[in-house]
């Protein structure tokens, strides 16, 4: 309690109360211990109220004993106020429903999620000024932030701390993964597809956030940031480079690339345990997996996440100097060897004899059998709880034109290149595919885009020196960017004034991008439209004389912004957020901005903090947060804006939507240079009253007559033995994944034999080498089928080796019960 008093800014107490005290018998001194272990630095008048308190009545040979610990505590707090900042970071498991939930990200009806690549987290930092101000920074292995997400957990927050966390220091990001189950945003345009709102997805993210701001807050100590950044070149191509050229030469002059490759990673590092994590920010979209990929995954970003998370592990971070050794990159990049998870329980590997398949072939398949509960399913990292987490996150910047398909995009009929300006194949969009550097093997992109960053980060983490220093500021905003006022230029010189739009998607909307075509004959660059769809959009809405103006060139597919039916279907209300934190600066937007749009936007806030202001000099780092605290999609320049491509159609409030978001972030800008406040007179809606789920619940689960949940289906063969990089595989009878997230557990396991025969953990459904894929026999059956598949590691130990399912099956009548089943045992060499 003091301790939290203590940096939170609270009341200060100058004089001892006069409360009764317990007898001092009852004082436990490793309080005063546990005060300063968690080196939070207090001001003398709060300590030496503190000591009067707990030695008042304690006669005068006691008072002078606490006032000589007084001073000791005094001398602690002064030099561990030599740390700048407070740090802290937490992180927990946002893994929603693994079955019959559409993925958020491709609007593709059906790409139904039916297992699990590996887990989604959520990722979390706290800076704080001791007795100041403090920032939280949430990076989300989903697709977008959502605001009805951000207001229920901005509540939560008010309700467990009162107003230490708000809207305005609070940031909620996501990475843009197009492979995280949908449905827990609250405009209807948002989840048509998932057949409306989602309540456990929605319900695990906003438990999953909380929970790791708790977790940072619990770990706030003294420490210190380092700021770095560096140009990864192989990560990101244009996807819209026919739109970018329409941007002016001169300012397309000033840029090496048609998208931005620099990294800026920031890096934590705790007085005394050393580096405790690192946030990044890097320009690519999060659709190395497909649209009919059907596996939860963080795509590149997240898979850069987990193995830069499992190299600080095996490395032994945090420690007080972990360094990588640059000949250890370089090995890593030629070889592809990447981290793993592994449990820290595992034994050094035993004398492998030619008795090992002979042993492998004595452990038949377990047979299913009931579990009290679900906490045996905890996964391997939840029980490393004796040292903190190492948090790394890959967070999103500008990515709207940005993709990670960096082959090129080709037509799948002749293998020819697309159409330059349209990404069309003889006309038709659907046959216009982005190809990533593993093809034809998604999940062999997604590990080589995120590898990539990896190695830049792991590189820029080591070689950071540049000491963040400076106060801790931020300011936020509501604003209704459907009829916002906006000053612009004119071709003459002068300015005039302009409006933004309500919200519309163009008919290039529909035709997808190279990442992920549309259908039917839409095609992007459109700026004309199609009669025939034109007149299946006025059966849901007609845009008005005034709307189709505001949009122009855009031709008007669904006019979101105007249709109301049965709640709204496009945002209005959108936050606009500034964080400082001495010299980095990160602007918080709702949505994706192109590249070209992005750097106007850093350039134009730079400006403004650098021009005769002696806080900021020219070393400020500016960086952009795509897809945070709300979601309203792409924000193109005037310029692309005219082409109408994907993302010029998918810009919602009109050709002047960027020009606002300058204006504004401008104004943020000024005031926080100012010291003064940022007026606001909007909230957003909260609808999740209004919300409608259609997808229908877990009627029931049934397996054969005979059978059990968790009995094996399909065995791995007998006298099995399994080289490295080889595939093996298990399907079990089970239950549908909807009944029990498992959050911070498993639906999967692999297990090793150790030398006292006991089997214990080794690889569970958050390793990259694990899959959980579900499905069932036809779609409306209550069978389903669990298969696992474990493509052994080249680091793995020799030894044997089975398959472990858990699951949870829903009964006709009653409560779900837990259960789990094994394989039969194979020797791997």
């Amino acid at each position: 309690m003091l301790a939290n008093r203590s940096t939170t800014g609270g009341p200060r107490r100058t004089a001892c109360s006069t409360t009764p005290l317990p007898p001092f018998s009852k004082f436990n001194i490793l309080d005063l211990h546990e005060l300063i272990n968690k080196s939070i630095p207090l001001s003398f008048m709060e300590a030496s109220s503190w000591l009067c308190y707990r030695a008042r009545g304690f006669g005068s040979s006691r008072v002078w004993l606490w006032l000589l610990l007084a001073l000791v505590l005094l001398n602690c707090s002064l030099v561990l106020s030599a740390s700048p900042y407070l740090v802290g970071m937490g992180s927990f498991d946002i893994t929603g429903p693994a079955a019959d939930v559409n993925m958020m990200g491709y609007a593709n009806t059906e790409q139904i999620a039916l297992g699990i690549h590996f887990r989604l987290k959520s990722r979390a930092f706290i800076v704080a000024e001791p007795n100041g101000k403090r920032v939280v920074f949430v990076n989300l292995d989903a697709c977008m932030a959502s605001q009805i997400v951000t207001i229920k957990v901005l509540e939560r927050l008010k309700a467990r701390y009162g107003d230490l966390y708000n809207e305005n220091n609070v940031a909620i990001s996501g990475i843009h993964t197009h492979a995280g189950p949908g449905g827990y945003l609250q405009y209807v345009v948002y989840i048509v597809t998932s057949l409306g709102f989602v309540r456990q997805s929605f319900d695990v993210i906003v438990d999953g956030i909380e929970q790791s701001i708790v977790e940072a807050h619990n770990n706030l100590r003294p420490g210190k940031i380092f700021v770095n950044k560096g140009d990864l070149l192989d990560a990101g191509v244009n996807r819209s480079p026919s739109a970018y050229l329409n941007n002016p030469a001169e300012e397309r002059s000033k840029y090496e690339y048609n998208v931005d490759k620099e990294m800026t990673l920031i890096k934590f590092v705790d007085d005394e345990l050393g580096p405790v994590g690192s946030f990044n920010w890097f320009a690519t979209h999060g659709t190395s997996m497909s649209r009919t990929n059907s596996l939860i995954s963080g795509d590149n970003k997240g898979a850069a996440a987990r193995f830069m998370e499992d190299w600080a592990e095996q490395t032994g971070l945090p420690k007080q100097s972990a360094h990588a050794n640059s000949d250890d990159l370089r090995s890593l990049h030629k070889t592809s060897v990447l981290p793993r998870r592994v449990s820290t329980i595992i034994p050094e590997p035993n004398e492998i004899t030619d008795d090992l398949i002979q042993l492998a072939s004595s452990y038949e398949a377990s047979g299913g059998r009931r579990l009290a509960g679900s906490s045996i399913t905890r996964r391997i990292r939840s029980t490393q709880q004796n040292k903190p987490k190492f948090v790394s996150a890959f967070c999103q910047s500008n990515c709207g034109d940005v993709s990670p398909n960096v082959l090129g995009t080709f037509c799948i009929d002749t293998n020819l290149p697309c159409d330059f300006n349209h990404s069309t194949c003889n006309g038709k969009n659907e046959l216009c595919y982005g190809r990533g550097p593993g093809y034809p093997d998604e999940f062999e992109s997604t590990r080589v885009i995120g590898n990539r960053q990896f190695l830049k980060a792991r590189d820029l983490f080591d070689s950071a020196s540049e000491e963040i220093q400076g106060k801790i500021d931020y300011r936020h905003a509501y604003l209704d960017f459907s009829k916002l006022e906006v000053k612009v230029s004119t071709s003459a010189g002068g300015q005039q004034t302009v409006k933004t739009c309500p919200a519309a998607m163009g008919f290039a909307f529909a035709a997808g991008t190279t990442d992920g075509p549309g259908a039917f004959d839409f095609r992007q660059g459109d700026v004309k439209g199609n009669p025939f769809w034109k007149l299946v959009r006025n059966l849901l809405k007609t845009p008005g004389k005034d709307q189709v103006e505001c949009h122009s060139p855009k031709p008007i597919l669904l006019d979101t912004g105007e249709m109301k039916e049965p709640y709204d279907w496009a945002p209005a209300i959108l936050p606009v957020q500034m964080i400082r934190i001495g010299q980095l600066v990160i602007l918080c937007v709702p949505g994706e901005f192109t590249t070209m749009a992005g750097r106007r936007l850093r350039d134009a806030v730079k400006t403004v903090l650098t021009s005769g202001n002696s806080e900021f000099d020219k070393n400020i780092h500016v960086v952009l947060a795509g897809l945070t605290n709300s979601y309203s999609q792409y924000i193109t320049t005037f310029e692309e804006y005219q082409i109408q491509r994907y993302e010029g159609a998918s810009t919602l409030y009109g050709p002047h939507t960027l020009s606002a978001y300058i204006q504004e972030f401008q104004k943020l800008a000024m005031a926080m240079i100012a010291n003064k406040e940022v007026p606001t007179n909007f909230q957003p809606p909260d609808m999740l009253d209004k919300q409608i789920g259609l997808l229908p619940g877990v009627v029931f689960d049934s397996t054969p007559l005979g059978v059990k949940f968790g009995d094996v289906s399909s065995d791995v063969p007998g006298n099995s033995t399994f080289n490295k990089g080889s595939t093996v595989n298990a399907t079990f009878y089970s239950a549908c994944p909807r009944n029990d997230l498992l959050t911070d557990g498993t639906f999967a396991l692999v297990e090793k034999l150790d030398g006292n025969n006991n089997w214990v953990p080794v690889y569970d459904d958050d390793d990259w080498s694990l899959r959980f894929k579900w499905s069932r026999p036809a779609r409306l059956s209550s069978r389903s089928f669990a298969t696992l598949e474990w493509t052994v590691p080249e680091d793995a130990a020799a030894g044997v080796y089975r398959l472990r399912h858990f699951g949870a099956s829903k009964p006709m009548f009653g409560s779900v019960r837990h259960f789990t089943g094994t394989s039969r045992a194979f020797a791997v060499r």
